[in-house]
């Protein structure tokens, strides 16, 4: 068996670098689900996370303890320890044995150094290290026992923690397999190892543990986990990912979250290019700087001058084939070309996405906040002259920041569902930053059961035919219809099929004209954005 020491770690299996845009997207994912940064970081800690990139799974630490728990347990059930210290107790026997005789012969029986002897050899009380101890001030008679000695008691500190690990756990190692002594110190150092590298980790402290250790005690996969475990908070941070000691997302890492989320639902978008959105009505002009047209006549001065230049070269190039380039370059009406336009206009966007306690079922809330990072990311990257804001409701409505969008969770203190004042706050954010066009987005799971009267805060379960609750249905689609007269279409996704819901949705799209789609938290964010997007094409009311 080979002999494990625990050490600190000294900076080796640089190897083993954790990739910080990996780790973030690991940590998203616990974001959608409603984790706080602090709870993400910590759960990636204690359960281990995936790494898409590199295709493999990072222990966490309860899994790395269930190891060192069973590296241990594969001791106990192999050896037994009884015996361990046999050997060196029959040589301690065995030079005790000459140095009598030695002191019989040269002081007989009845001497006072042979009483003391007797009497020291004869103690009975402690351990084997205890009865070797009381003999290191006898002055030895037997030189060849006294070498043998000075011998055994250079082992004293090492046979003391033996004898003190077998009181402790002696009991455990039930195996079959008897355990000499150099075997038993060996199981000692391994199973040592093993309970303060569990110490360590149960406690965080990463730093004091070697991954060389690690990886002779379990496997390579355990040592290259510890390190990712170790290095998942400053590698963040250093990437720009986390404030360094804050629990906060920077905006970096947020825009990535962003993108990762529209990547996942929408991964078939094509590349945008900042602009705005088209529409059939007259707008703002702006040049597809990839895409070209011949020029005709009554054509504005949008020239694409590289591919002007080019069509005269081809031209000439068919026309007189080998010939060399001449400068200046000479152009003809026929080579040139101009931009096409996107005739685009502004648009204003709120996002109502309903926190309320049921949102926590079935993935719904994780499915609607990556729709809402992606809308975002959407926005800010292609169309970044359109407004766009996210309000939460639940039995109060609040708008939510984008830095604010990636913790946000349900709300299980406050189980009612204020559509209305969602719809408020909507309003007033579409009356702030006024535009062309205004939309309003809502992803419920649920029918309204709280709503205001003249300031006054009011919920109401649902009740009588239907599950209805009547006047917060009524008090909602008032504010519907105040929305509707300042044109803003609302168009509802909804991620239940209650019939309460599906009666209240119909009745809201038939003042306001908008659409409702039903949908499972898997598809929400196709859905959503084909909407989103296909409107782009389509003349708004």
């Amino acid at each position: 068996m080979k002999v494990f020491r625990y050490s600190r770690w000294d900076g080796s299996l640089a190897e083993f670098s954790l990739d910080a845009e990996e780790a973030l997207d690991a940590l998203s994912e616990l974001l959608m689900e409603g984790l706080s940064l602090d709870e993400a970081l910590d759960w990636m800690r204690r359960t281990g996370f995936e790494l898409g990139g590199m295709e493999m799974r990072v222990m966490g630490v309860e899994e790395l303890l269930r190891e060192l728990r069973d590296g241990a347990q594969s001791l106990y059930d192999r050896y037994d320890l009884s015996q361990a210290t046999d050997v060196l107790r029959r040589r301690l026997e065995e030079l005790l044995d000459r140095e009598q005789a030695a002191l019989r012969d040269a002081h007989g029986h009845e001497s006072q150094r042979m009483n003391d002897f007797l009497e020291r050899r004869h103690d009975g009380s402690g351990d084997l290290a205890d009865a070797v101890e009381r003999f290191q001030d006898h002055a030895f008679e037997d030189e060849e026992a006294e070498t043998d000695y000075r011998e055994l008691l250079e082992e004293l500190e090492r046979l003391r923690a033996l004898e003190q690990f077998q009181r402790e756990q002696g009991e455990r190692f039930r195996g079959g397999e008897a355990a000499d002594y150099e075997t038993a110190q060996e199981i000692r150092q391994r199973i040592e190892a093993l309970e303060q590298m569990g110490r360590d980790l149960a406690e965080g402290n990463f730093e004091g543990i070697s991954p060389e250790a690690l990886q002779e005690l379990l496997d390579e996969g355990a040592a290259r986990s510890l390190v990712f475990l170790r290095d998942l908070r400053p590698r963040l941070e250093q990437a720009g990912y986390l404030r360094e000691g804050a629990e906060e997302l920077t905006p970096k890492a947020i825009r990535r979250l962003g993108a990762s989320a529209l990547a996942q639902v929408y991964g078939a978008l094509r590349k945008g290019r900042p602009g705005a959105h088209e529409t059939a009505r007259t707008g703002v002009g702006l040049p597809r700087p990839d895409e070209t047209r011949p020029w005709e006549f009554g054509d504005g001065g949008d020239v694409a001058v590289v591919r002007t230049l080019l069509e005269s070269v081809l031209r000439r190039a068919r026309a007189n084939p080998g010939r060399a380039l001449e400068t200046p370059i000479p152009l003809q009406v026929e080579d040139f070309r101009v931009h096409e336009m996107d005739y685009t206009t502004q648009t204003t966007t709120v996002l109502l996405l309903d926190m309320s306690w049921s949102m926590s079922w079935a993935g719904r809330f994780g499915a609607a906040k990556r729709v809402a990072l992606a809308l975002d990311h959407l926005i800010r990257s292609r169309y970044p002259r359109d407004h766009f804001f996210v309000v939460g409701f639940y039995t109060r409505a609040v708008e939510l920041s984008i830095r604010d969008l990636p913790e946000a969770t349900w709300n299980m203190g406050d189980p009612f569902t204020n559509l209305q004042e969602g719809l408020m706050v909507a309003e007033r954010l579409i009356a702030k930053h006024p535009s062309p066009q205004s939309q309003i987005l809502v992803i419920t799971d649920g029918q309204p059961t709280a709503y205001f009267v003249d300031r006054e805060l009011r919920v109401e379960w649902p009740m009588g035919f239907g599950g209805i609750s009547p006047r917060a249905a009524e008090e909602t689609l008032k504010q519907v219809r105040r929305v509707t007269r300042r044109g803003a279409t609302i168009n509802t996704f909804m991620l239940d099929d209650s019939p309460e819901l599906v009666s209240f949705v119909e009745r809201l799209t038939q003042i306001n004209k908008g659409r409702a789609f039903f949908t499972h938290p898997r598809q929400l964010g196709s859905y959503l954005m084909v909407d989103y997007l296909s409107r782009r094409t389509k003349r708004w009311r």
